[in-house]
């Protein structure tokens, strides 16, 4: 069951809007396959009454809406009200699984809330609503209360409840006790459905769903990107391959579209996905030192059973001070270039040298390298931004005039943006419409400041681009706009050599 629309939008800063959670639980029940979506908490907000709505209008035309969970509270017929207006089937029950929760929170007895949590049930069982339970804080209740969460769960078991949801809310335990402690709950219920619910605080999430799992648990609880309170959830692509390598079980989700989802996830959260985030992050599939690419060269001796192509990603060859001539081969491969030995050697030191001045270099930075210091004039900077002028007026929209050269043709033209960058994108994008041009989408828009709030730093803004594959271009400036435009001046120059 994934909760990225509900437990992952409790990340700090991050609120999806109605579209965004339609267009996120679709792509997780059709594409991804997961079992289960849950998108929301009751009573929240008008917006997400609006959106719970639109997700279960398009789950009842097309046979997903038993998938669709919400999250409900024990208030009466407040949350039951709410969920059933909403078009929802399903309620997850936020119980309490641990004494302290129940006293300190509820200020109630166990027979108290006992009593509310079936009376909760059957009145669900009259709207059609069938229901889950969370026993919040149920980790710690077996740590410290387990008389009090065993004689909830005696209670419970007879009740209309489907599924048992055992959250580590606080993310305290560890692979032993999440074993331990799920196989106690199995064993004393052994009808009972159970899922676990791991969060990440000691950063043992995927190993806790790895116990859970070893002691019976068939169902585990994920968040794309793992996004969370505090530390966040067990991640989903995680979790998956996991499960699938290490216990050598098998599910319904589909490796190659986790990649998509964790990029549309990124998009819309504002949560960027580190760039070493196991099979998800950008830089997970690339080999930096010369010798690993040498060995998979020669016969794939650095990969593991995390085979790229198994998440929608491919194995790449970073380009540093590490880099050997099997990495500079790989990556002109892969261009369509070529060079002689003593050629591929001086290109190979460049790029060493370029690396150890703490250069960021790319595979598209390659062919101008090579140009560099080959003195080639077979690649070249065939477009070159002669002028531009940006203004940027309280209460007018941000304008540019821009002046560019290809192939020594001169070229101009104005346009107004959204801000300075999009205004002279607009223009430039003018001037390639008219010569019928083809033009790369913008995918993302980085920039690196550094610490210490020096307003003279350097500023490195990192665009990816897309025209007929992806490729990233960087520029090096003290304005933020300034190292956009040399970005974009770089990209013009790819394009323009035949190497997107």
């Amino acid at each position: 069951m994934d909760t990225t629309l509900r437990d992952g939008e409790q990340t700090t800063g991050v609120s999806f809007n109605d579209s965004e959670k339609l267009s996120v639980t679709r792509l997780l029940l059709q594409d991804v396959k997961v079992d289960r979506v849950e998108i929301a908490s009751a009573r929240v907000s008008n917006g997400e009454f609006n959106a719970v709505k639109r997700i279960t209008e398009w789950a009842r035309k097309d046979g997903f809406i038993d998938k669709i969970e919400i999250l409900g509270f024990v208030d009466g017929m407040e949350s039951l009200n709410w969920i059933n207006d909403a078009g929802g089937r399903v309620v997850n029950l936020l119980c309490k699984g641990s004494l302290k929760h129940l006293v300190g929170q509820l200020r109630k007895t166990p027979e108290q809330h006992f009593a509310e949590i079936k009376e909760f049930t059957e009145n669900a069982s009259k709207l059609g609503i069938k229901v889950n339970v969370y026993l919040e804080d149920w980790s710690n209740g077996m740590r410290s209360s387990q008389e009090y969460v065993l004689d909830m769960m005696d209670h419970l078991s007879e009740a209309k409840i489907d599924r048992y949801m055992l959250p580590d809310t606080l993310g305290i335990l560890n692979p032993e006790e999440a074993y331990a402690f799920c196989k106690q709950m199995i064993d004393r219920y052994p009808n009972l459905n159970f899922d676990f619910h791991a969060h990440n605080d000691y950063d043992l999430a995927v190993a806790n769903v790895v116990g859970a799992l070893r002691a019976g648990i068939r169902c585990f609880h994920t968040t794309v990107n793992g996004l969370g309170e505090r530390a966040g959830n067990a991640p989903l692509s995680s979790v998956i391959a996991v499960v699938r390598d290490q216990m050598k079980m098998n599910t319904s989700v589909d490796e190659k579209k986790l990649n998509k989802i964790s990029r549309l996830v990124e998009t819309f959260s504002g949560i960027r996905i580190p760039a070493n985030k196991p099979l998800i992050g950008e830089y997970v599939f690339t080999q930096c030192s010369g010798v690993h690419a040498d060995g998979d060269n020669k016969d794939k001796l650095y990969r593991n059973d995390l085979i790229p192509e198994r998440f929608g990603r491919q194995t790449s060859y970073a380009l540093g001070k590490t880099s050997g001539k099997s990495n500079i081969t790989m990556n002109l491969e892969t261009l369509g270039l070529s060079l002689d030995p003593e050629s591929l050697k001086k290109v190979t030191q460049k790029v060493i040298d370029l690396g150890d001045s703490k250069e960021t270099v790319t595979i598209d930075d390659l062919p101008f390298i090579v140009a560099d210091v080959l003195k080639s004039k077979s690649i070249s900077n065939r477009i070159k931004i002669q002028y531009y002028v940006i203004s940027l007026s309280k209460g007018l929209k941000p304008s540019a005039s821009i002046k560019i050269d290809i192939d020594d043709e001169n070229y101009q033209a104005n346009s107004e943006g959204d801000g300075q960058y999009d205004a002279f994108m607009n223009a430039l994008k003018k001037i390639y419409l008219k010569l019928n041009k083809p033009f790369p989408q913008l995918l993302d828009y980085s920039v690196s400041i550094p610490p210490g709030g020096r307003t003279d730093a350097l500023v490195e803004t990192v665009i990816t681009w897309r025209l007929n594959r992806e490729f990233k271009t960087r520029g090096l400036e003290t304005d933020q706009t300034t190292a956009a435009i040399v970005a974009t001046e770089k990209m013009l120059n790819v394009i323009e050599n035949g190497y997107s």
